[in-house]
């Protein structure tokens, strides 16, 4: 396995980032996940759009573009797979011990990872914690994911793959990875951005190409909503046929295997 660090392709066991890296330090970074399909990264240009804007809320420079995509391209070909995981990611380089930056310059690193079609399905959780829609990080992808591990891990313990959270006013918001989506009276509705939502790149060709509406939604509307879907890059539209105890029978439902139908077709023609 060959990955990009700074610059050129280098070994995975030999592959070198300091351990003064403000990313390992702190979590001062961002970072993009991409699907790719035999070699070719789905959704390239939105994914690198959303890491400037992250960058920028952070405070980084922004990111030399056309050196990721070189990276990405790199990495792809260095690694031939039929479905991956191309992980971009970006800090504040090595930096001082504590919060402040230093003076060394960013770090790039583009890796690839082997990654399984996802099934019909899933089961989901939620959980007590809350997403601070008013955070200095809220709508940025940043690699302080954390709390993301730990909802993870509670999910994974309770048979479901992800867990969903609330924002501080009670509204329904996303999951660790994945934007999520609610059926009412036949009609999809996903919470807006401003609920504190990541903005997702599925998300978004989700709302285009169905005529989904944003909507603010109450964290109960998960106890009578008629179908539950879930969108993230890998997972692309995924079905949920449960919730905590609540059994969802005949997911995918129709609107939902619409938009899984929808999704594989449009995204076959990009």
């Amino acid at each position: 396995m060959k990955l990009w660090v700074d610059g050129g392709l280098h070994d995975a066991d030999t592959a070198r980032v300091s351990v003064l890296d403000h990313g390992l330090t702190v979590g001062d970074g961002v970072f993009e996940t991409v699907k790719a399909v035999h070699g070719r990264p789905f959704a390239l240009e939105p994914h690198l759009d959303r890491l400037v804007r992250s960058a920028r809320g952070l405070g980084l420079p922004d990111p030399d573009l056309d050196e990721v995509r070189r990276a990405c391209a790199a990495v792809l070909a260095a690694n031939p797979m039929a479905l991956g995981r191309l992980r971009i990611t970006y800090t504040g380089g090595v930096s001082p011990l504590g919060s402040d930056r230093g003076e060394a310059g960013t770090t790039l690193v583009v890796a690839l990872g082997t990654a399984a079609p996802r099934p019909d399905t899933t089961a989901v959780i939620t959980v007590p914690w809350t997403r601070n829609e008013r955070g200095a990080l809220t709508g940025l992808k940043t690699t302080s994911y954390a709390e993301n591990v730990v909802a993870l891990a509670k999910a994974r313990e309770r048979g479901a793959s992800e867990a969903l959270f609330a924002n501080t006013a009670g509204r329904l918001c996303e999951g660790t990875g994945s934007n999520v989506f609610v059926v009412l009276d036949g009609e999809p509705h996903t919470p807006p951005v401003s609920s504190g939502c990541l903005a997702g790149i599925t998300r978004a060709l989700t709302v285009e190409w169905t005529g989904a509406r944003e909507t603010d939604l109450p964290m109960d509307v998960l106890e009578h909503a008629e179908e539950i879907f879930l969108t993230s890059t890998l997972r692309d539209v995924q079905a949920v046929h449960r919730v905590d105890g609540r059994e969802l029978p005949g997911a995918p439902g129709p609107v939902t295997a619409k938009a899984m139908r929808v999704f594989a077709e449009r995204a076959a023609q990009m």
